[in-house]
């Protein structure tokens, strides 16, 4: 299966740079389980989803990962915060004028804060701050936002690029759960009181969930790595889910991606797990867990695309996006939703 399956003519003025004033406001196009589409609003998830059902959410919470700060000669640079090794360690994204070597020294804020260049790991540069990075961070950072907004972070997304469940104690992506920015309070409890059950996943979402493929034939691709949990209570809730005949409704790909590593990590046979994920979903995927998922729209060409359309199928999905590119939906991380349906053949 080559990349250019999966590429799609889609006009720059339908990427939503910024969210709208309401949560659960966005339209939700529904993808069926026989591939037809149909135009509906996000609030209609509630009468989408059956007393029983489960969503499975994203608890992770967004990092105010993003440092600006100088060399030691002068220069500006920019540290990406992608993963904690420990309180003072982590694994990073520099951007620099030319790359920093080993024992490099760079100064964030007003030179009070360094961080020095230990070394790399693959395409991450490992470095240690000389105070804990979460105080950095609080003090000095700015939250992630997607590079396709093409902006500085404002105070918008301090609130809007979070979801409003997050853990404060699962303090570690950098980017968020996007398809759960549509979920307001209300929403939640209302479907709650239909008797529609929530449980919780937890995988901190890596800078490399925006990294193009660079490889022609998509198998040869290699996932970013990320660390995710899947709790026991997790897991009992899908197994009752299942065995009472309700469906399984995972809140965007990375909540996909969690318990489907879970079951992969066992077999195909869902079990508790927490772990390092580089699952790779594309067509031709078994699911194991996943009956339902809510998502947002994604870039062509994107590993996320790809995962949608394993579990539609490509031309189902393809579909859809030119509809939606027509009915002018608005697009990735602050855009409308989709609820895609399992096929049943």
């Amino acid at each position: 299966m080559q990349l250019s399956d999966f590429n799609f003519d889609l006009p720059d003025e339908l990427i939503a740079r910024y969210p709208l004033d309401t949560r659960s406001a966005s339209r939700l196009l529904h993808l069926d389980q026989q591939g037809q589409y149909h135009d509906c609003h996000f609030t209609d998830i509630f009468d989408l989803l059956n007393a029983g059902d489960l969503l499975i959410l994203n608890d992770t919470k967004v990092m105010k990962a993003r440092l600006k700060g100088k060399r030691a000669t002068g220069g500006a640079v920019e540290v990406l915060v992608e993963r904690m090794q420990d309180k003072f360690i982590a694994h990073c994204h520099i951007k620099a004028s030319n790359s920093p070597k080993a024992g490099a020294e760079l100064f964030i804020g007003d030179d009070e804060i360094k961080v020095t260049v230990q070394g790399r790991h693959e395409n991450l540069f490992i470095v240690e701050f000389s105070q804990p990075i979460l105080n950095v961070l609080d003090q000095y950072g700015a939250l992630p936002i997607p590079p396709y907004f093409n902006r500085e972070a404002e105070a918008i997304d301090t609130e809007r690029y979070q979801t409003v469940f997050n853990d404060p104690t699962k303090l570690a992506s950098v980017a968020a759960p996007t398809a759960s920015l549509h979920f307001d309070q209300g929403l939640l409890e209302k479907l709650e009181a239909k008797g529609i059950q929530k449980a919780f996943v937890t995988l901190h979402v890596g800078a490399g969930t925006f990294l193009p493929v660079r490889t022609t034939d998509i198998q040869n691709h290699i996932m970013h790595s990320e660390w995710c949990d899947v709790p026991e209570q997790t897991v009992e809730l899908i197994r009752q889910t299942k065995a009472r005949g309700n469906k399984v409704i995972s809140v965007g790909t990375t909540a996909t991606r969690a318990v489907e590593s879970a079951a992969q990590a066992h077999g195909g046979t869902l079990a508790a797990w927490t772990g390092d994920t580089q699952i790779f979903i594309y067509p031709g995927y078994d699911f194991k867990v996943v009956d339902r998922l809510i998502t947002n729209f994604h870039l062509p060409e994107s590993t996320l695309l790809m995962l949608v359309s394993a579990l539609s199928n490509r031309d189902n999905i393809l579909d859809a996006y030119h509809h939606a590119v027509e009915a002018k939906y608005r697009f990735f991380s602050y855009g409308d939703a989709m609820l895609v349906d399992k096929i049943t053949a």
